[in-house]
């Protein structure tokens, strides 16, 4: 699959998610969908980024848009994590990468002083259509929620 670009059609893919159920992304098609990658579940700023779109989901509601949340952790860590911060969207786990490298998120990083391949936190809204609308990468948690819902409102 090649990766995806601004104003192009998303190819379909599907991804295990929470729930006991499959990610499709065509099932989904008559709603916006908004696509969080972050790096681990349980940690703070992974935490901080899912809690704000919690906090904000009655207007993604309003607005037909659909979240979820993607990183390798297993299902089991996603179904723990999902319900301790009482998440109102699935988190979709991604263990193969396939989705990660679908939407370019594995960048190398530094931590600590040693590189590592891992997520970087990007977001990505897709419309109705299934056409990618916008992205947004290297994403600082603290005014992210609100850049989102900006761009949403004018869809």
């Amino acid at each position: 699959m090649s990766q995806v670009a601004v104003g192009q059609q998303v190819p379909d893919f599907e991804v295990p998610s929470t729930g006991d159920k499959t990610f499709r992304l065509s099932d989904f098609k008559g709603k916006n969908v908004l696509i969080y990658f972050y790096p681990k579940d349980s940690t703070p700023g992974c935490t901080t980024e899912g809690q704000n779109f919690r906090d904000n989901i009655e207007f993604f509601n309003e607005h037909d848009t659909v979240i979820v949340g993607v990183s390798r952790d297993s299902l089991r860590k996603h179904e723990n994590f999902k319900e301790k911060q009482c998440f109102p969207f699935d988190l979709l786990s991604d263990e193969d990468e396939a989705v990660c490298k679908l939407f370019d998120v594995i960048k190398l990083k530094k931590m600590y002083g040693k590189e590592h391949l891992g997520i970087e936190r990007s977001t990505f809204l897709i419309d109705k259509e299934g056409v990618l609308r916008h992205e947004w990468r290297k994403v600082k948690v603290k005014e992210h929620v609100d850049e989102v819902k900006e761009v949403i409102s004018e869809l």
